[in-house]
């Protein structure tokens, strides 16, 4: 007999997640060992820095080791996702079993990050809160199976975010304006502009094209969430990027020469 947990995800329409809910709670329990280990860690390695530490500034640190393993791992998975041949033939309603485990390391990376955000509510903010249930949320539905082939576009984002988190442990470690951060720098506009920009746009387009040919299947809860996050994404995405830009210009442009 089967546990009434399935039930209830068959009623949700989240046939698959019953294979995958294990790893997406080894993955939230993963990303608080993490945690810890950078805690004991990192000041081991740092100790100039961290001795400078207060207040939130070693937990944000220890929340930016987090990101960025989960990143360099939902990476390197999503180039293994685009160029799966079973996904690519039904980019809509296919499934890899593999594929929906990177994506289920993903779900509980992102339940890691929403507790993290309540519990620091007061320096992160309410929006990093609804960050982390948006995004939770896009990938549990794809537990349908839906969109497991485009839900690698999401994955790839995060190329941009490895370069940004180690922009801030540069400036973090006092190294801003170096040539180091000057090459991060580089990486950094151009994964952002070519991952979520133009393969964002040109990838969100494809997606919304196959939805589109199959709508009468895909329930109207779909349409709204995956609309909305794609729709608030896309804008997001424009918006960091001017903002990354200035941030750049500002930490390399050569401060004028006072005249005596």
């Amino acid at each position: 007999m089967e546990p009434p947990f399935y039930a209830f995800l068959e009623q949700l329409a989240l046939t698959t997640l019953r294979h995958h809910w294990q790893i997406v709670l080894l993955s939230a329990v993963v990303c608080g060992i993490i945690y810890e280990i950078s805690r004991f860690v990192s000041p081991l390695l740092f100790p100039k820095t961290f001795q400078f530490f207060k207040g939130y500034n070693a937990p944000n640190w220890h929340i930016h080791v987090v990101s960025t393993v989960h990143c360099v791992t939902v990476v390197v998975g999503s180039f293994f996702i685009m160029a799966d041949d079973q996904l690519s033939r039904d980019r809509v309603f296919g499934y890899q079993a593999w594929a929906a485990d990177i994506y289920s390391v993903s779900c509980g990376y992102f339940i890691w990050d929403t507790i993290i955000a309540l519990y620091f509510y007061k320096y992160q903010g309410i929006t990093m809160v609804f960050h982390g249930i948006a995004s939770l949320s896009v990938f549990v539905l794809s537990f349908r199976p839906f969109v497991n082939y485009y839900g690698a576009i999401f994955l790839m984002y995060e190329l941009s975010t490895i370069f940004l988190n180690i922009n801030w442990f540069i400036d973090k470690l006092g190294w801003t304006g170096g040539k180091v951060q000057l090459i991060n720098g580089f990486f950094l506009i151009t994964t952002f502009f070519g991952a979520r920009i133009v393969f964002g746009f040109y990838m969100s387009t494809r997606m919304w094209s196959d939805i589109f040919a199959v709508k009468e299947l895909v329930p109207w809860r779909y349409w709204i969430v995956y609309g909305s996050a794609n729709f608030v994404t896309l804008c997001l995405n424009m918006y960091w990027f001017g903002l990354m830009v200035k941030m750049l210009r500002k930490r390399f442009t050569p401060k004028p020469i006072k005249q005596l």
